[in-house]
């Protein structure tokens, strides 16, 4: 039965079938794990280091910080709340009050990075 499932799950041919001198299961497991580090290399990891950097820059928010949020909306972050949240200024006397994951670190970027060469 132990045979049966794994030549199922490796797509190895049975045992008593013509192999043509290969490697076997070991060729399919190779490229099986091969494929896992190729799938972690350009897309797991990737996406850990954004995830990261994303996490980092929200912890580094400081009040007067130009931001941008993931919906577009520009403002300048007046008060930052201890349950998760920041008062942002929209305009000269109106606030939203809006969650720290809601903040674009890309957005932002390119709004600094733009007043930066103005």
């Amino acid at each position: 039965m132990y045979n049966f499932l794994t030549n199922v799950f490796l797509m190895t041919p049975a045992a008593g079938g013509a192999q043509g001198g290969g490697m076997g299961g070991w060729g399919s497991m190779i490229f099986f794990g091969g494929m896992i580090l190729v799938m972690w290399l350009f897309m797991i990891r990737p996406q850990t280091k954004k995830a990261k950097a994303q996490k980092t820059f929200i912890d580094n928010l400081r009040e007067g910080d130009k931001v941008v949020s993931i919906a577009g909306i520009h403002g300048k972050v007046k008060k930052i709340n201890d349950n998760g949240t920041l008062q942002v200024e929209v305009s000269p006397g109106t606030f939203f009050t809006m969650e720290r994951s809601a903040i674009s670190m890309e957005y932002t970027a390119a709004l600094n990075k733009a007043a930066e060469v103005k």
